[in-house]
C-alpha cells in the first residue's frame, strides 16, 4: 500500500523544480494530483508532466487522471478560489494542499523596488493565504494536511533577499496560526524549510559559488527535489498524523 492511496492533492507551482518532484512523488505514493503553473511558457512542460501519468487511465483504471495541470495564479484571490472549485468538480474532494509557488527578486535593500517587494510577497505569501482560505471549507468536513513551503532563509535571513526572507518567515507564522485554529477540525498545517536545493537555478551557478554553499552544509551536498518531496509525503500521510504547527528544515544541517 502506498502512503497516499486515495488522497487528492493540490500542488501549486508544480511544473518545475521542487514542484515537479512533489508531483512525481505524490503520484508515486498513490495520490491524484492537481498542480498549477502560471505562465503560458510553462504550459507545454506542465502538460507533458501530466501526460506521463495518463497510460494507467488508458489501461482501464477509470476515474480522474493521476495528475492534471491547471493554469492558475495562486497569488490572485479569485483565481485561487476558481481553482479550488474546479479541482473539487474534477476530483470530488480535497485532502492535501501543498503551497509551493514561489519566486525570487533578489537585490540589496537600497536597490529593491516596490515592485520587486510586492511581486515576491504576492507570489510567495499571499498565495498561501489565498489557497488556504479557499481550501479550508471543503477540508473541514473530512480533515487533511496543508503543507507550506518556507525556506531556511525565512529562519535566519540572507543578504539581498529581504523580500524573500520576509515572505518565507511570514509563511512560518501563518502555518503555526492555522495549525492552532483548525487542529480541532482535523486539519494539520506545517511548514517545510528547504536549504540549498539542486534545481535549474543552482545548475547555472559558477563552481566557486557552489563550493561556498557546500562548505556551509554539514552533509556536504546540495539537497534534491526528492529530499523535499519525501518530507512532504510524510507530512501529508497518516504517518504524520500527530504533527502540526511545525517547521521542518530539509537543509543537510545548514540550520543546525
Amino acid at each position: 500500500m502506498n502512503l497516499l492511496d486515495g488522497k487528492i492533492a493540490i500542488i501549486t507551482g508544480g511544473s518545475r523544480g521542487i514542484g515537479e518532484a512533489l508531483v512525481r512523488k505524490f503520484v508515486e505514493q498513490g495520490a491524484k494530483v492537481a498542480f498549477t503553473y502560471v505562465s503560458a511558457s510553462s504550459q507545454a512542460r506542465a502538460e507533458k508532466l501530466a501526460a506521463e501519468f495518463l497510460p494507467a487511465i488508458a489501461a482501464g483504471e477509470g476515474g480522474p487522471p493521476s495528475a492534471k495541470a491547471y493554469q492558475s495564479d495562486a497569488g490572485d484571490f479569485a483565481q485561487a478560489e476558481a481553482l479550488i472549485a474546479q479541482v473539487l468538480a474534477d476530483f470530488g474532494k480535497l485532502d492535501i494542499v501543498v503551497n509551493n509557488a514561489g519566486i525570487t527578486r533578489d537585490t540589496l535593500m537600497l536597490r529593491m523596488t516596490e515592485q520587486q517587494w510586492d511581486e515576491v510577497i504576492q507570489t510567495n505569501l499571499k498565495s498561501v493565504f489565498n489557497m488556504t482560505k479557499h481550501a479550508l471549507k471543503p477540508m473541514i468536513r473530512s480533515g487533511g494536511s496543508i503543507i507550506n513551503m518556507s525556506s531556511v532563509v525565512g529562519v535566519f535571513g540572507q543578504q539581498g533577499q529581504a523580500n524573500y526572507a520576509a515572505s518565507k518567515a511570514g509563511i512560518i507564522g501563518f502555518s503555526k496560526s492555522i495549525a492552532k485554529e483548525y487542529g480541532s477540525r482535523g486539519i494539520r498545517c506545517n511548514a517545510v524549510a528547504p536549504g540549498f536545493i539542486a534545481t535549474e537555478m543552482t545548475d547555472a551557478l559558477d563552481e566557486k559559488t557552489k563550493e561556498g554553499y557546500l562548505s556551509a552544509i554539514p552533509l556536504k551536498r546540495l539537497g534534491s527535489g526528492d529530499d523535499v518531496a519525501n518530507t512532504c509525503v510524510f507530512l501529508a500521510s497518516d504517518m504524520g498524523a500527530y504533527i502540526t504547527g511545525q517547521v521542518i528544515s530539509v537543509c543537510g544541517g545548514l540550520n543546525c
